[in-house]
């Protein structure tokens, strides 16, 4: 079975809509003052949670379109990658060259993970 293009696509967008969600949490876990109301009613909180919820729905409509796990489950893991970009943006967090070998590990994985050798 091959996995079709709209799955993958679902996934990868999923990735970066996971990291979104993480950058959500974040920033409302600084406005969270530790009363439940400031973490039920934080709107940044509540972002990172549509946020996910978004990336479940994603991942059904990928499965449901016939997306072979194998194949799409190593895609999201780029949603590290997302995130270490969006931090070094966004937050100044450095990159370092051993950050940037353990991205170049993720993307290889995520090719073998996927190759089917005929």
């Amino acid at each position: 079975m091959k996995t079709p293009t709209f799955s993958i696509y679902c996934i990868f967008v999923a990735s970066l809509l996971g990291a979104a969600g993480q950058f959500l949490y974040k920033s409302g876990a600084g406005r969270a003052t530790g009363g439940l109301a400031s973490h039920l009613l934080n709107p940044h909180l509540l972002g990172g949670m549509a946020s996910y919820v978004g990336v479940m729905v994603l991942f059904i409509t990928a499965f449901k379109r016939g997306g072979e796990l194998s194949v799409l489950y190593p895609i999201y893991a780029s949603t590290f990658i997302f995130a270490a970009i969006g931090a070094w943006i966004l937050y100044k967090e450095p990159i370092h060259f051993v950050n940037v070998v353990g991205m170049g590990l993720l993307v290889a994985g995520m090719f073998l993970m996927g190759w089917k050798p005929s």
